[in-house]
């Protein structure tokens, strides 16, 4: 029986640096590991070694069935070397800057992105033609990545889901609309969902929204949360009884308005009420902002508290997370204040078994995934007095901890993994299709 296939479609993919990537890789690969033919459209390696930073080591855990296909981005508003500016640019940059926002703008309406519509559709339709496909799947942001399967429905009928990683016109910050709903960029994506499939949310709160936007949609809204991939944290090694001093941790990406300040000032005081904190440590693990270079600021700042114990340890692979969790005895979870935000990163936490303070807003989404996590602390308030009372708590909750502590966290996390999360999709799919079944 011929297999069906799956043409994903991600921006950012291996060996894309990026929280976001990891959703894309595991989605496609466990689409493999089902049985399915996949075909993956993504950025060229030069993309991403330019703009984001790359992770040679995440892109060996690409299914070795998975067709991946390059498809050219154009890097030019990045290129640094003169020489190969043309002539309009080394005249007047702005003009140049100008023109080609403009033509991004009319491709797609989408900035820096819009321009990869071209390329990306006539790639899709390239292996339609080649090997007919019967599901695509494209996953945001960018929201360019939702016009393969837009296209490819409409010339040949072929069924696609909308992948909403990140949201399009709800700010998850602020709880409001970003922009008219007669936007060119608004038309478009109520388009997009009239005509796709299934369109999937990771959290109900963010569903819910986009229901209330979208009532005639609202049918084929589905929840599909991020989740753990277990194979990463398979080397983690369980931390035995603490001795004088502790290694707390954060590993993950530090963007936006998350209470970094507060963060470290309730640190601050915490040392300076608690023996126990006074010898430990704080280490900060990952990517300061979205780009291969630390954002300087923010740099800054968490070196400015060095003498209180406060380490920054520079970008971690998804391949050594596991490396990484065994340092730590206690985990720090600090997000921006939003009810629409949940992280993907709460998920990996709680999967180590380890203790975690959430050190945000308890507005904030991820307080309803650890609601029932044993080993638990939250803030009352973002602020660096109720952080260091959270603080303190946390190191109690190491010290008081049983031998058995950490393996029964892990066992009460097994529902967050992220296969459990992706399952129904696939299998809803796999009887949904009747493999090449769709003409050419």
């Amino acid at each position: 029986m011929p297999k069906p296939h799956l043409l994903y479609i991600a921006w950012g993919y291996p060996p894309a640096r990026g929280a976001g990537m990891y959703r894309a890789l595991a989605t496609a690969n466990m689409y493999a590991q089902a049985g399915w033919r996949v075909t993956v459209l993504t950025a060229t390696r030069e993309t991403f070694e330019s703009l984001t930073g790359t992770d040679e080591l995440a892109e060996k855990q690409i299914h070795p069935s998975i067709s991946v296909i390059r498809v050219p981005f154009d890097l030019s508003r990045g290129e640094t070397d003169l020489s190969r500016w043309g002539r309009l640019r080394v005249e007047s940059p702005l003009l140049w800057s100008f023109l080609t926002a403009l033509r991004e703008r009319i491709a797609f309406p989408e900035p820096r992105y819009g321009s990869w519509r071209g390329p990306l559709v006539s790639a899709a339709r390239e292996v339609h033609r080649t090997t007919p496909v019967d599901l695509v799947i494209g996953t945001a942001n960018p929201n360019v990545d939702f016009l393969p399967g837009y296209y490819l429905h409409k010339s040949y009928g072929v069924p696609f889901v909308m992948d909403y990683r990140d949201t399009w016109h709800l700010d998850m910050y602020r709880g409001s609309r970003i922009g008219s709903r007669f936007s060119r960029s608004a038309r478009w994506e109520k388009k997009l969902i009239a005509s796709a499939s299934e369109v999937w949310f990771v959290n109900k709160p963010i569903l819910d929204w986009h229901a209330r936007e979208f009532p005639p949609d609202a049918s084929k809204f589905q929840v599909v949360t991020n989740g753990f991939d277990p194979e990463f944290l398979a080397g983690q090694i369980d931390r035995q009884a603490p001795q004088g001093s502790l290694t707390f941790g954060y590993l993950g990406t530090i963007y936006g308005p998350m209470p970094v300040r507060e963060t470290l000032e309730g640190w601050r005081h915490a040392r300076s009420r608690s023996p126990l904190l006074a010898n430990s440590t704080l280490e900060i693990h990952g990517r300061l902002g979205h780009y291969s270079v630390p954002n300087a600021e923010m740099l800054e700042l968490i070196e400015s508290y060095a003498a209180d114990g406060v380490r920054y340890m520079g970008i971690v692979s998804k391949t050594n997370v596991a490396e990484v969790y065994s340092r730590f005895d206690a985990l720090l979870l600090v997000l921006g204040q939003s009810t629409y935000i949940s992280s993907g990163k709460v998920y990996e936490y709680a999967g180590t078994g380890l203790p975690i303070a959430s050190l945000h807003h308890p507005e904030t989404a991820s307080t309803t995934v650890l609601q029932d996590y044993p080993r638990w602390v939250a803030a009352a308030e973002v602020s660096a007095e109720s952080f260091a009372t959270a603080l303190i708590e946390l190191s109690e909750l190491v010290v008081s901890s049983g031998p058995q502590a950490q393996s029964e966290a892990k066992e009460s996390a097994v529902r967050f993994e992220r296969l459990k999360q992706l399952e129904p999709r696939i299998s809803e799919w796999t009887n949904r299709v009747t493999p090449g079944s769709i003409p050419r």
